[in-house]
C-alpha cells in the first residue's frame, strides 16, 4: 500500500472517529438546547458518558482480541450508526448508550491509527506525512462545524442534523473500510507481554497527558455555548467551532515542520502553555473575540500535543509493549475528558459562568508540564 493511500485513509478514519463521532456533539449542543432537549448539566453528563466509553475503549485497545483491521472497520461503522441513532430517538438514556458506543470506538480508532499507520509511514521513510494523519481530526471538526452552521442557518432541528452527520459518516466509513490495507494486520495481536517482562509505564508523560484531557475538553464541549451567551445569532457564534477545527488542522501540519528543529517534548511543553493561556482569555476579557481566540489557542494545540505525546511514547516505550503504553496514555486522556464536562457544568450551575473551571484547568495544565522535565531516556523492561 502506498504511503499516500496509508496517510489518506488514516486521515479520513480520524476525521470520522474524532471530528464527527466525538465532536459533532459540540456544535449541535446549542441546537439541542434550543429544541428543549438538554440543559447544560445534562449536556455535561452526556459528554462524560461519551468519554467513559472513550476510557473503556482505550483500556480495551491494550488487550485487543480481534484483528486490528477488523476492529478499525467495525469501529468506524459503529460510529456512523451511533451518530445516526442520535437523530432517531429523543430518549436520554438511549442517547447515553449511543454516545458511550461512539466514545468506545473513537478510542479504538485513535489507538490503532496511532500505532499501525503512524509506524508504517515511519518504516517507509515518510515521517512528514504523519502530520497529515493527525490533521484529520481538525478537518473533521471544521467540516462538522461548518455543517452545523449551515444547518442552523437553514433552521433544521437537531434530530435532522444528527441524521445528516450519521449518513455522511457511514458513507465515509464504508469508503475507508474498502481502502484499509496491509498497514493494519488481519490477525489478532500476539499474546501480551508477560507481567514480569512489562516495561514501567511512563508516568511523567501520562500525568500531563491526562491534564490535557481536562484542559481542552471544557472549551471543546462548551465553546459554542459560551459564544452564544454573548451573541445569540448563529451567523456569528456558529463560526467558533469551525475556527477551532481549522486551527487543529493547520497546527498538526505546522508541528510536522517544527520537528525538524525541536524535539517532540519541547513542542508539547510550549503547546500546553499556549493552551493554558488560551483558557484564561475569556476569563480576563469576556468577549466573543476572546472566546474565538481561546478556541484557536486550544484548537491549535490539542492535536499537536496528542501527536507529540504519541510520538514520545513510541520513542520511549519498548516496541513489544507499545500498545499497552498507548492505551495507558489514551486512558489518562479519557479520564481527564470525563472529569472536565461534569466539573465545568457543576460549577456553571453554581456560579452561572465557566470562568472558575477555565482557571482551574489552566493551572493544572501549567503545573503538570513540570513532569516533562523528567529524564526522557528510553524505558527498559523490568
Amino acid at each position: 500500500m502506498s504511503p499516500f493511500l496509508i496517510a489518506t485513509t488514516a486521515t479520513c478514519a480520524l476525521a470520522i472517529a474524532m471530528g464527527i463521532g466525538r465532536f459533532a456533539f459540540t456544535p449541535l449542543l446549542p441546537l439541542m438546547q434550543d429544541d428543549g432537549l438538554l440543559s447544560i448539566q445534562q449536556g455535561g453528563l452526556l459528554a462524560s458518558v461519551h468519554f467513559l466509553g472513550y476510557l473503556l475503549g482505550a483500556l480495551y485497545a491494550g488487550r485487543l482480541p480481534f484483528s486490528p483491521r477488523f476492529t478499525l472497520r467495525f469501529s468506524l461503522i459503529a460510529i456512523g450508526i451511533s451518530t445516526l441513532g442520535m437523530g432517531l430517538t429523543g430518549n436520554f438514556y438511549i442517547w447515553c448508550l449511543l454516545r458511550w458506543l461512539a466514545g468506545f470506538c473513537s478510542a479504538l480508532t485513535l489507538v490503532l491509527i496511532s500505532n499501525y499507520s503512524v509506524k508504517r509511514l515511519a518504516e517507509l521513510g515518510h515521517v512528514q506525512k504523519q502530520g497529515w494523519i493527525f490533521s484529520g481530526v481538525g478537518a473533521g471538526i471544521a467540516l462538522a462545524g461548518l455543517g452545523a452552521l449551515a444547518i442552523m442557518i437553514w433552521g433544521a432541528p437537531s434530530d435532522a442534523s444528527w441524521q445528516i452527520f450519521g449518513i455522511l459518516s457511514l458513507v465515509a466509513a464504508f469508503a475507508v473500510s474498502v481502502n484499509t490495507g496491509s498497514e493494519l494486520p488481519d490477525q489478532a495481536p500476539g499474546k501480551r507481554v508477560q507481567s514480569s517482562k512489562q516495561s514501567r509505564l511512563v508516568w511523567h508523560l501520562i500525568i500531563p497527558y491526562g491534564a490535557l484531557g481536562i484542559g481542552y475538553i471544557i472549551p471543546a464541549t462548551y465553546l459554542p455555548v459560551m459564544a452564544r451567551e454573548i451573541i445569540p445569532s448563529p451567523l456569528i457564534f456558529g463560526w467558533a467551532w469551525p475556527l477551532f477545527g481549522a486551527a487543529a488542522f493547520a497546527s498538526t501540519l505546522m508541528a510536522a515542520r517544527l520537528q525538524r528543529d525541536y524535539s517532540a517534548r519541547q513542542i508539547w511543553v510550549v503547546g500546553q502553555v499556549i493552551m493554558a493561556a488560551g483558557l484564561l482569555l475569556p476569563v480576563v476579557y469576556p468577549h466573543l473575540f476572546a472566546i474565538i481566540a481561546a478556541g484557536i489557542c486550544v484548537g491549535g494545540t490539542f492535536m499537536v500535543i496528542t501527536m507529540m505525546g504519541m510520538k514520545e511514547t513510541h520513542r520511549i516505550a519498548p516496541p513489544a509493549d507499545i500498545m499497552r503504553h498507548l492505551a495507558a496514555m489514551t486512558a489518562a486522556f479519557a479520564i481527564g475528558q470525563m472529569i472536565g464536562p461534569v466539573f465545568a457544568s457543576s460549577l456553571y450551575e453554581m456560579t452561572g459562568s465557566f470562568a472558575a473551571s477555565l482557571v482551574l484547568a489552566s493551572v493544572a495544565l501549567v503545573a503538570t508540564t513540570l513532569c516533562l522535565r523528567i529524564d526522557p531516556s528510553p524505558n527498559p523492561a523490568d
